[in-house]
């Protein structure tokens, strides 16, 4: 099978880039042909370049012209999109279309049914524009990025794009992580029908089983953002004393280090490479990940599940269905303090609890987020849209 791989990057590498990178390496380790066309928002540098590609972004003829050009050269059975936002545009969309490519596209955020892409807003869910196709009220608060403008702009094109049906009829087959997700996407403005729908999770690289006897120290791995529930986090460690590691960077950076200065029992370690994380996952007795927002499909649970540890985290969105309550981790109320400390009192009192916890969490990782079962998931899928895009040519004869 040959396959095309397209994504738009990030000007912060994310977990968007690092999926379309162990997607696109996971096709091509099974002996499939694969091509990988990336759009690069780096290139965005200027006031002038952002209302460029504000522009742009309704319909690039330029991204047109570029995958033109690599669907002659490479002839693909099948397209996967990972992003279009903002330079790919969905003009890449029309020209798959011209040459009867079927095409997946992988939904990573909420951008086309709200555009915060987050359903976040002041730190709080916000809901009100799924259903509209032009939601006013989200650009009078500038839910993107804070800027009435830069919001106008990605409404133009999704609303656009939903009154000429392109997300209706120019993508064969779309991807979510979770059930979750597929149900708000089908109660929304988008308007696709749920058979283009199809669930598959995102996986992780076998990281090796961590250590039998674990650290007295909990862990914190992310963007140090409010979302993140930094707060609540740093409250919890603050009123049980517990030992508390946490990885990463952000605007609260600030905060950490100021409860860290305070607290003993805080750590902030600051950002760390991949290699450096994964040691500290197979240390710790838990992480923590007490988001208040719709996360997506975090890849670090998957990288926890993978050395055998147990999460602590917010029942809220996808990890209701990643996170087994008593049986891979447990579950917290989103931003109850009280009751975090209570679940890490619980691991830290049961450590028996927190063993078998940690063995499931490396059972579910085996039995859902492993390359191979991954590979299985995404070949079916190529599989089934290449047939009914098949089916489709010969209904039109």
């Amino acid at each position: 099978m040959k396959i095309l791989f397209i994504h738009n990057t990030y000007q912060q590498r994310g977990g968007e880039d690092v999926i379309f990178e162990n997607e696109s390496e996971l096709m091509e380790s099974h002996g499939h042909s694969v091509e990988r066309l990336l759009f690069d928002n780096h290139q965005i540098k200027t006031g002038l370049d952002k209302f460029l590609t504000g522009v742009k972004s309704l319909y690039n003829f330029e991204s047109a012209k570029i995958v033109e050009a690599v669907i002659k050269n490479f002839s693909p059975d099948l397209i996967h999109v990972h992003n279009l936002f903002p330079i790919a545009s969905p003009s890449i969309l029309y020209v798959a279309d011209k040459y009867k490519i079927p095409v997946v596209l992988s939904i990573h955020n909420y951008r086309l049914i709200c555009p915060s892409a987050t359903l976040l807003h002041t730190g709080k869910i916000y809901e009100k524009s799924i259903h509209s196709i032009f939601p006013l009220d989200a650009i009078v608060k500038g839910v993107y990025r804070g800027s009435k403008i830069q919001t106008a702009s990605a409404v133009l094109m999704t609303g656009t794009h939903k009154l000429l049906g392109t997300w209706k009829n120019k993508v064969t087959r779309y991807i979510v992580m979770s059930q979750f997700a597929k149900n708000k996407f089908l109660d929304s403005s988008l308007n696709v029908a749920e058979e283009k729908w199809s669930i598959k999770p995102n996986f992780s690289p076998d990281m090796g089983v961590g250590d039998t006897a674990r650290e007295n120290s909990f862990l914190f791995i992310g963007r140090l953002t409010a979302e993140k529930g930094i707060e609540t986090l740093l409250e919890a460690a603050r009123i049980t004393g517990f030992n508390l590691e946490i990885l990463g960077d952000g605007p609260m950076r600030e905060v950490v280090e100021n409860y860290a200065s305070q607290h003993q029992n805080i750590v902030y370690a600051g950002f760390k490479q991949k290699q450096e994380i994964i040691q500290a996952l197979k240390k710790c007795k838990a992480l923590l990940f007490p988001s208040v927002w719709y996360e997506g499909f975090p890849m670090t649970i998957l990288e926890a599940f993978s050395v055998g540890t147990p999460v602590i985290s917010s029942k809220l969105g996808a990890m209701v269905e990643m996170i087994e309550d008593q049986g891979n981790g447990l579950h917290v109320k989103p931003g109850d303090v009280e009751d975090l400390v209570e679940k890490m009192r619980l691991l830290t009192t049961q450590p028996d609890l927190a063993r078998i916890l940690g063995k499931n969490a490396r059972c579910t990782y085996e039995d859902k987020y492993a390359p191979e079962k991954n590979y299985e998931q995404l070949l079916a899928i190529y599989l089934q849209v290449i047939e009914a895009k098949k089916q489709m040519k010969y209904e039109a004869v």
